[in-house]
């Protein structure tokens, strides 16, 4: 990527950011996981976005296990958790960003998940480096959270550019090497069927070895509907 096309990027994951503050402030206790899309997805398209860069997903209580969920009629319920992830598409570049967030308080059951996805989401930030091969960069997340006894059941990345799914893919298949001035996601997450789903994922650049991140919205416990 040129440093114009990090800039633009930066750009649609400062919008992003944007929306995610917005959209805390607005979910209550009642509203479906519909209206919140509808909510974040004006709000995109209010503010510049020509587009969403995919369909925003919401998926909360049990529909937070699915790893793409469709929002449904399901109503908030206090004590819920909720995962959002969605993406705009702003000056023809793309931003692609997931929060999973809280409803009136934090149970200890999704804390206990949530603190490790976001420990490997930060081990990933901070070894990720430019040599690295794909393979070797998923591991720093996922070997993590293999070793706290869960499944982490898609790739660590992908790139993001003027499409939202682009090369360089960071998975075990994959071998290709990061370099300095690619634009890609780190995205880990842990799945509990039939019961709740945590990720965390930013659009990030590989600049000067180090990982910076584009999108800048809160990772400790967010709680809503207060």
């Amino acid at each position: 990527m040129t440093k114009e096309e990090i800039e633009k990027l930066r750009k649609a994951a400062e919008l992003g950011d944007e929306c995610f503050s917005y959209i805390c402030t607005e979910i209550k206790v009642g509203m479906t996981e519909i209206e919140i899309a509808e909510k974040m997805n004006k709000f995109m398209l209010g503010h510049g976005a020509s587009g969403l860069s995919f369909d925003t997903i919401v998926g909360s209580g049990v529909n937070s296990a699915q790893i793409h969920s469709t929002p449904t009629s399901r109503e908030i319920e206090f004590g819920d958790i909720i995962l959002l992830d969605f993406g705009l598409v702003l000056d023809g570049y793309c931003s692609d960003t997931s929060r999973t967030i809280f409803v009136g308080e934090v149970n200890d059951k999704y804390k206990k998940i949530y603190e490790i996805v976001l420990q490997a989401q930060e081990k990933a930030i901070r070894e990720i480096t430019s040599g690295m091969t794909c393979k070797m960069a998923d591991a720093t997340a996922r070997d993590y959270i293999k070793e706290k006894g869960y499944d982490f059941n898609h790739a660590l990345g992908h790139g993001v550019g003027r499409e939202v799914h682009e090369n360089p893919i960071i998975s075990p298949k994959h071998e290709d090497i990061l370099e300095n001035g690619m634009v890609f996601s780190i995205e880990p997450g842990i799945y509990l069927e039939n019961q709740f789903g945590v990720r965390i994922e930013d659009t990030v650049v590989l600049q000067n070895d180090k990982v910076e991140t584009l999108s800048k919205s809160p990772k400790d416990f967010v709680v809503v509907g207060k």
